[in-house]
């Protein structure tokens, strides 16, 4: 889908959707959203530039991610997506800015780009030249991973508590090992995707920052240095997120392992307390002729109680020995 997009004195306007036709001269945003080869083609003919393909767009190499070329900025950035479904992913978005317009090309419909054209659509200065509309997407990038950070670290807390218990009854509380497990995972994942996205964001605003080729203001070089700070302050709290999950999941491995050894506990202390009944019960079990219990009156009676009497004598022992 081709979307272009035009600054006007209610905010930004959708000029056309969906076509291949001449872009108007005073385009302001073209966004590719999944583009076709048609589409693309369009583009750089009329544009005469070299769209970066999906393959180009996957490099990690800062060269290929980051460079300048006929008077323009091709910056390709990590970004996180889909961060409220269950299966979160990062997808790579590029973004081509001039001092006439911002191309941008990606191939997920992000949350940030839709609120961000919700926002720009009434407000006239959030879309009255390129280099705005960039800084306003990148504040809306850096604002949906914040979101997604609080939410884990509120969820991480919520696990904290679960696996030591804290202000609950450690004897009545019961927890779910393998359910917590699936939530540290889980969190971890977003946790990742967000700091990989953030790394991403403030490499590629270090590189705008420090290009001459787009101009900018004061103002605007201001407000980029803001989000690059907000972005290295989340990274920071994201790599203390991910120090808390390896916590977390440590912790509930070590539950796991306290609950099977009290599971191997109760078998290995109900085996030595049938040991000695089953030796009684070996011993008058011979069919030896000249054995006096085997003829006399309480001798059935006489065997059960040193059989009782031999597991009652362990268990209290074990009882008083802390091991039960």
């Amino acid at each position: 889908m081709l979307n272009t997009y035009i600054s006007h004195a209610r905010g930004l306007a959708r000029a056309h959707a969906s076509g291949v036709q001449r872009i108007p001269d005073q385009t302001i945003w073209i966004d590719l959203l999944e583009p076709s080869i048609e589409e693309e083609r369009a583009i750089e003919h009329e544009l005469g530039i070299d769209i970066p393909s999906r393959e180009e767009m996957r490099e990690i190499e800062t060269s290929s991610r980051l460079y300048e070329e006929d008077g323009m900025l091709f910056m390709t950035a990590t970004v996180a997506a889909k961060l409220d479904t269950e299966r979160p992913e990062s997808t790579a978005v590029t973004f081509i800015l001039s001092n006439e317009r911002l191309i941008t090309n990606r191939y997920i419909d992000t949350r940030p780009f839709r609120n961000f054209i919700a926002y720009a659509e009434r407000h006239p200065t959030a879309c009255n030249s390129p280099i705005v509309i960039l800084a306003g997407l990148m504040e809306a990038i850096t604002q949906r991973i914040a979101d997604t950070l609080e939410r884990v670290g509120n969820d991480l807390e919520a696990v904290s508590s679960n696996i030591f218990q804290i202000g609950q009854n450690k004897h009545n509380a019961k927890r779910d090992l393998r359910g917590l497990l699936e939530r540290i995972g889980f969190n971890g994942e977003l946790n990742s995707k967000a700091r990989e996205s953030l790394v991403s964001l403030a490499r590629m605003l270090v590189f705008l920052q420090q290009s001459g080729t787009v101009y900018m203001n004061d103002e605007q070089r201001s407000r980029l240095r803001s989000i690059a700070t907000d972005a290295t302050a989340l990274s920071d709290h994201s790599s203390f997120l991910g120090s808390k999950v390896s916590f977390l999941l440590e912790a509930t491995l070590g539950l796991i392992n306290l609950e099977q050894n009290n599971i191997i506990k109760i078998f290995s202390v109900a085996a030595v307390m049938f040991m000695p009944p089953t030796l009684i019960a070996s011993i008058y079990g011979m069919n030896f002729v000249h054995m006096p219990e085997l003829k006399w009156e309480f001798g059935y009676p006489f065997a059960l109680t040193l059989m009782f009497g031999s597991i009652l004598g362990i268990y209290i022992y074990f009882k008083r020995r802390g091991w039960l």
